[in-house]
């Protein structure tokens, strides 16, 4: 296909299911259905178990839970099928289901003009869902601390395990599987202030979640945009160390685990004005920040954004990623350092 050829990816994503895209490789028969879901072996790295592979119908995505360690979209399953980039999948799924695609010079000519500064990026992710959460006020400038902890919080769940966190590291955190109460059946992940007090707990879904149930719930009424998850930790490192700044909860306490202590997750791709005063407080025109957001539609958009305000006060690098889909969590100790050692 020529390059002149404008593929418009999110019409793709819209108009493929990932049922089609198995039907096409032969591996829809290969997987069992319950419900909402498609599980069977990994068809990318050629795996034998039976459920380390899962499709969710209504959300139209995938996930690997064992050497892949990954998941995505149609376009993201395709383009590691064949090892190729996503704009080179896109292009192939429209030519194995017929879908339109028009002249790059077209497409460009029929676009309305970016704005300039780029427009902030609201604060919620579509990948946390507040429940029930309550009207704001003006007066209402902090999430109050909990006057409650979670007990008995089993940290030996094979979820966690899956995710790679070592016993030294669910200690630090205080998370774990939660057997009753509103985070009942999820991970429960503690969330502090910037002084270390518990402000709320994040409940994960322990694997790919069954139809509508949200991957990640949030208590009624907490607002995860005025908070900085780790903010506590990080501040207690040296000064003369970059901030490195995440999207999620994961890919903080790996990095920390991997000795990257300096860490903070913004709980989703976007930076709030709260979040964005809080990096403000705790940096100096001498420090430095690095963007590692996952390497998606979704981080690239929000680093953007990220970097152009937060260089108004601070040196800020942005870490791009080889592969798409990659993020900060499947890093080794040593990938790391090597990131961060170009500083």
């Amino acid at each position: 296909m020529p390059k002149s050829q404008y593929v418009d990816f999110k019409s793709v994503k819209t108009s493929v299911t990932m049922e089609q895209v198995l039907q096409h490789y032969g591996l829809l028969e290969q997987m069992k259905r319950s419900g909402d879901s498609l599980s069977g072996c990994c068809p990318l790295h050629g795996g034998t178990n039976s459920t380390q592979f899962r499709v969710s119908i209504s959300k139209n995505c995938w996930n690997c839970f064992s050497e892949s360690k990954c998941g995505g979209n149609v376009l993201d399953f395709v383009a590691k099928k064949e090892r190729i980039t996503v704009h080179a999948a896109a292009t192939k799924l429209c030519e194995w289901f017929q879908l339109p695609m028009e002249d790059n010079r077209t497409a460009v000519a029929s676009r309305p003009p970016r704005p300039w500064p780029p427009p902030k990026l609201p604060p919620s992710s579509p990948a946390i869902t507040v429940l029930k959460e309550k009207p704001k006020t003006e007066d209402e400038t902090a999430n109050p601390p909990l006057k409650f902890r979670l007990e008995h919080l089993d940290v030996t769940h094979p979820y966690l395990t899956e995710r790679g966190l070592t016993p030294e590291t669910l200690m630090d955190f205080g998370l774990g599987h939660c057997a009753k109460g509103m985070m009942a059946g999820r991970i429960a992940i503690p969330i502090n202030d910037p002084e270390g007090k518990i402000v709320a707990y994040a409940g994960r879904w322990p694997g790919e979640p069954p139809g509508d149930v949200p991957k990640y719930k949030l208590p009624p009424g907490f607002r995860k945009s005025l908070e900085l998850f780790n903010l506590d930790r990080a501040t207690k490192e040296p000064s003369d160390m970059p901030l490195v700044i995440v999207e999620g909860f994961f890919g903080a306490m790996k990095l920390y685990q991997h000795g990257c202590r300096k860490v903070v997750a913004l709980m989703g791709s976007s930076l709030s004005a709260a979040q964005e005063g809080l990096i403000r407080k705790h940096t100096a025109q001498s420090s430095r920040v690095v963007l590692m957001l996952d390497e998606d539609e979704a981080g690239r958009l929000g680093r953007e954004d990220i970097a152009v305000r937060l260089a108004k006060f601070v040196f800020v690098r942005i870490h791009a990623f080889d592969q798409e889909s990659a993020q900060p969590e499947n890093l080794t100790a040593e990938q790391i350092s090597a990131a961060l050692e170009v500083l």
